[in-house]
């Protein structure tokens, strides 16, 4: 275990303000890749090691699966392995299962990992019909859904909000939609990841004697990612944290990127409002990208005063390069020959990033791909676990379990399971299982080494949302890459019609274009086919 001096240590100037301020409420303002998470996870290691904090009463709260094993490793590593460091969702649905037999009894409803096959169902329900791309519709939807949930908005109340729905169904059919979706949840007593929430907050809202037990368990907070949380999210940590102060927020206003989900900043940016005595810390060293990739992102903070700027640490390296093509499909070739040069030049797939405004952006560069020969894997908006083919693969999975093969290994029965799979679209996110299956079968820590326990592990993956990754290059929607990093970044398509994207909230948009080019460590490459984007114009001479 580390002692408090050797945690301070580890950390600078700015950095070590943050670990000192070992009792709530502390505001911090962590630029992209200023090393919040080393931050944070130094203050709980730090007020733990001096006494202030029991680490066994510690919550910390992120908003994927990979930041909180991030957080976890982190700790472990410090000494600290009791902390207990999870998504919002995780956090709540281990609670809520903890305490229903009590407070509803009987059996608890099923967890939707998937809101897809219910809200299609709805649909029929509804009498709605789709329009022609209803995998996109149904996503639409199910958006537009959860931004009435985590608002706290009923069916009923949904076409009094006016809200100007994103998508291409009117807002009286997703009202319609939605109201049928909820109909069925209740008949088939299953809930989705925002019931999870509200029925979390509501059980210790009312419910005495579970706020009680939870108030004792938990005495000390800290909220990743704040500048996303939603009114429900914002309303669960509040029945956490009770009349108590010790919280510590983490967030950047100019990564506010998720608003058309429901997100809102008002929470940072309202903090010392809610607690004037909040100590407000900064976080602007950026460790991440090389001074010219920092010189270009701060030039589009300045452009729309969206952000205190970062200071470079690292060496020098090359500009940011821009390419113009003519059309959308010269683009697409044009970067996908760069990345074939750069790989037979020895550049490793997997430190290469293809990130788009749109799904559809995204499926021009699938094809450029697969006519090179270039393998690769798509982080988009949609659930990885929601794909078609992914949950008919883990239910062919669930079947084997059920009676292994005795003449052969659970990666050779798995491999064989996949092999029908493995020659059209289904191919990447097959692929990414398999390759998983791998590194556990590698692992001396998976145990038991065994088809149902790998059920067990997608299973959990699905419930947190936290996809299985391969060693290829990833093309990703720029809202999907939010919180990862690559050495070298392409961001394409940066013209009219895509971003900033018709309809949408300019200033989301332009947020949503630093969180690209902060993604890149090394090189960042930015192209366009056909007219520039008006974006281009704050960063490019």
């Amino acid at each position: 275990m580390a002692n408090a001096e050797e945690i301070l240590a580890a950390l600078d100037d700015e950095q070590r303000k943050v670990a000192l301020a070992t009792r709530g409420p502390v505001c911090v303002i962590a630029g992209a890749g200023t090393g919040k998470t080393r931050a944070i996870t130094h203050r709980i290691a730090y007020a733990s090691a001096i006494g202030v904090m029991d680490p066994q009463r510690v919550m910390a709260i992120t908003f994927t699966a990979r930041a909180a094993g991030e957080m976890r490793s982190r700790l472990r590593m410090l000494g600290f392995p009791g902390v207990n460091a999870r998504t919002i969702h995780s956090a709540a649905l281990k609670q809520l299962l903890y305490f229903w037999p009590t407070v509803f009894g009987g059996q608890s409803p099923e967890l939707l990992t998937s809101k897809t096959p219910f809200i299609g169902a709805a649909v029929e329900r509804a009498g709605i019909k789709l329009p022609a791309n209803s995998r996109e519709a149904l996503r639409d939807v199910a958006t537009e859904i959860e931004w009435a949930k985590v608002n706290q908005i009923a069916p009923e109340d949904f076409l009094a909000t006016q809200r100007k729905v994103r998508s291409r169904i009117e807002i009286e059919d997703i009202a319609k939609i939605y109201a049928a979706y909820e109909t069925l949840k209740k008949q088939e007593r299953t809930l989705d990841f925002e019931d999870l929430l509200l029925l979390t907050t509501a059980m210790i809202e009312n419910e005495a004697q579970v706020r009680e037990r939870i108030h004792d368990q938990y005495r000390y907070f800290t909220v990743d990612e704040y500048q996303d949380i939603s009114p429900l999210q914002q309303r669960l940590i509040d029945a956490w944290l009770g009349s108590r102060k010790d919280i510590c927020v983490v967030g950047d206003p100019a990564q506010t990127i998720y608003s058309f989900a429901g997100a809102t900043p008002s929470y940072l940016l309202g903090f010392t409002n809610r607690f004037p005595e909040a100590e407000v810390i900064r976080l602007t060293t950026g460790y991440r990208s090389t001074p010219e990739i920092l010189f270009t992102a701060n030039a589009l903070l300045r452009s729309n005063r969206m952000g205190h700027e970062l200071a470079p640490i690292n060496e020098h390296g090359k500009q940011p390069v821009l390419t113009e093509y003519n059309t959308d499909g010269q683009e697409a070739i044009g970067v996908t020959n760069q990345i074939t040069e750069l790989i037979s030049q020895g550049e490793r797939p997997e430190n290469i990033a293809v990130l788009a405004r749109t799904n559809a952006q995204l499926q021009n560069m699938q094809r450029a791909f697969k006519e090179a020969g270039l393998p690769y894997q798509i982080r988009s908006n949609d659930r990885f676990f929601d794909r078609a083919e992914i949950r008919e693969f883990i239910r062919d999975i669930r079947q084997a379990s059920v009676i292994p093969n005795p003449d052969i290994s659970w990666v050779e029965e798995l491999r064989g399971l996949a092999q029908p799979y493995l020659s059209g679209e289904a191919m990447d996110g097959i692929g990414a299982i398999v390759h998983l299956a791998r590194e556990l079968d590698s692992d001396e820590r998976f145990q038991p080494k065994t088809l149902r326990n790998f059920l067990q592990e997608l299973e959990d993956r699905a419930q947190q949302n936290n996809p299985p990754q391969m060693p290829v290059t990833t093309l990703a929607t720029l809202h999907a890459a939010k919180g990862l990093e690559w050495e070298r970044v392409f961001i394409i398509g940066i013209g009219q019609g895509y971003l900033p994207y018709p309809d949408a909230p300019e200033d989301e948009e332009l947020r949503l274009f630093y969180v690209g080019i902060t993604r890149a460590r090394e090189h960042l490459h930015l192209s366009h086919g056909g007219i520039p984007s008006p974006f281009l114009r704050s960063i490019v001479g």
